[in-house]
């Protein structure tokens, strides 16, 4: 699952409905021993002589526990229905419930909180814990790594301290956390298109320039350089990574500020942002890229990626659509498709350093131990188990025997004849569980990923592993240190940030279809003076403070 949805919640119900909450709270509804309803307490601090005794086994005994997924679109699978599930249920002796949002998250998280009805794990964005755990609705895990240690084992302490909340305790149990490059990011070419031009080479802008022309020449009903949803950054801001070494298309569509020389600077002043969309809008003005990118859905553009309308296509989840387009477009011709190429770079750079977006080794989202839980350390327990790799092997791999069958030297699933020989059921059980993945451990389920393509012909593997591995996650550049970093909405910071990020998008507009290049940096120039009268350095700073500190966390050990 890599689907990031991103929008703060902080409203003043919250707040009140939690005040609430605690207010209500009995003695018989507090915590186990290791459980925290105050920030004040320390949460690191021994359990009870019960809860020190032997680690708890999941499938000892019947166990469950309840799961709120805090998204509107989220309904969760029913527990034990699919294959995997049911037998990690029979074997495991685990049953897990859902509550749903009902499609509005907001309003179904307040009713919990009002009723004193939270359930025992919630799911969902790393930032909509804090106000929670400022409230005590929340459990600290660090009495538990050390007693069950996959997480501490496969996350490590740089990532499990970047998520420590203010009072130095742990309380979010992370997905999809990653100790190796990750992403979806880069260019994707039209492979019949390429190969009746001749194909010729595409590795430098110039390069990639030329070939658009030559597109256009011979194919005037393709659309020769697609960026996606430009409103929101994507192919354009991929470009913006091709004239600098090391230089992301995240400092431009998510950060928004260039970090030079351990701070933050403006981005309307980088002269490498300048060139970049000078580029951009030379496209657009010869219409060698989509016209109507600025305004475009994203079913329009999966629309044209599928039909292979399109010479070449950049987008920070070029993967995502193109391995889509590419299984739609050999089913009527083999010679169709499409293929990625290594990042495109300025004449003169080291294509090797080009970095065409980030990784977060945090990974996607997370989940916290509610002290509504009567046995938050038996919840911890599954969870760990969960991304540990025998709960990896079984809840996305399945059950032993099916579709592999014991493991090599380095725990990897050795798999089966069957897993080869039927792909279309194997694909189907396999994603029946992607939403039942809430602590999944990235590192170790691309591991097996890896291995299952090597595993096959080079003809019969995915198209997605076959260029993650080859080049997108070469390609991607950690950034972990500067996730989490932004301010909180209501704060001085927060409110320039805002503004900032509408200002932004207006001035990247106004360049992407200025008349000339002598228009672009006027645009820049006024969108820097602007940026300035907003107050756009006091939040530079901000995000300066917390990036210093989270590298400290980083460090710490």
């Amino acid at each position: 699952m890599k689907i990031t949805l991103k929008k703060s919640t902080g409203s003043l119900a919250l707040l009140v409905a939690l005040g609430a909450l605690i207010a209500g709270c009995n003695s018989a509804e507090k915590p186990q021993s290791g459980a925290s309803t105050s920030p004040g307490t320390t949460g690191t601090t021994a359990p009870t002589t019960k809860a020190a005794s032997a680690a708890w086994q999941l499938g000892s005994e019947p166990f469950s526990f309840s799961v709120y997924g805090h998204y509107d679109w989220y309904t969760m699978p029913q527990w034990g229905k699919d294959m995997f599930s049911k037998s990690v249920a029979e074997a495991k002796k685990l049953t897990i419930t859902s509550v749903n949002s009902g499609g509005n998250a907001e309003a179904k998280l307040n009713t919990l909180i009002v009723g004193g009805d939270l359930p025992d794990v919630i799911w969902g964005d790393r930032d909509k814990f804090e106000r929670l755990r400022e409230n005590g609705a929340l459990v600290p895990l660090d009495p538990y790594l050390d007693k069950y240690p996959n997480l501490k084992k496969w996350a490590g302490d740089e990532i499990l301290n970047m998520l420590r909340a203010k009072d130095g305790k742990l309380y979010m149990f992370p997905n999809w956390y990653t100790n190796k490059p990750t992403g979806n990011a880069g260019y994707v070419v039209n492979k019949k298109i390429y190969n009746e031009l001749g194909k010729p080479k595409l590795e430098t802008t110039d390069d990639l320039y030329a070939y658009l022309k030559l597109v256009k020449e011979k194919y005037p009903a393709i659309i020769p350089f697609e960026p996606g949803q430009a409103q929101e950054g994507k192919g354009v801001d991929i470009l913006y990574s091709a004239f600098a070494e090391n230089n992301p298309a995240s400092f431009a569509g998510t950060l928004r500020a260039v970090p030079k020389d351990g701070k933050f600077t403006s981005l309307f002043a980088d002269p490498v942002y300048k060139e970049a969309l000078v580029y951009v809008n030379k496209l657009h003005r010869e219409g060698l890229m989509t016209q109507d990118a600025l305004t475009q859905t994203v079913d329009q553009v999966r629309e044209k990626i599928n039909t292979g309308r399109v010479a070449v296509y950049a987008d920070v989840t070029a993967i995502e659509y193109a391995s889509k387009g590419h299984a739609q477009l050999i089913k009527n011709d083999p010679n169709a498709g499409y293929f990625m190429i290594w990042p495109i770079h300025k004449g003169g750079l080291d294509k090797n350093k080009i970095m065409v977006a980030h990784y977060d080794r945090l990974g996607w989202n997370a989940a916290a131990i509610t002290a509504k839980a009567k046995e938050p350390e038996k919840i911890f327990a599954a969870l760990d188990w969960m991304t540990g790799p025998e709960g990896t092997r079984d809840i996305i791999w399945g059950p032993e025997g099916t579709y592999w069958k014991g493991t090599d030297a380095d725990g990897l699933p050795n798999l089966t004849d069957k897993f080869f020989a039927e792909p279309e059921d194997r694909t189907k059980n396999m994603n029946a569980t992607n939403d039942l993945q809430f602590v999944g451990n990235a590192t170790l389920n691309d591991k097996i990923k890896v291995k299952a393509e090597l595993s096959l012909p080079e003809e019969k593997r995915s198209w997605e592993t076959k260029y993650q591995d080859a080049i997108t996650w070469k390609t991607h550049m950690d950034l972990t240190a500067m996730r989490g970093i932004e301010p909180p909405q209501d704060s001085e910071e927060g409110i320039i940030r805002e503004r900032w990020i509408e200002l932004y998008k207006k001035v990247r507009g106004q360049a992407i279809l200025a008349k000339s290049e002598q228009e672009v940096g006027e645009i820049l120039a006024k969108g820097e003076k602007d940026a300035q009268s907003l107050g756009v350095q006091k939040l530079h700073d901000y995000l300066t403070k917390k990036w210093k500190e989270n590298e400290a966390k980083m460090k710490k050990k």
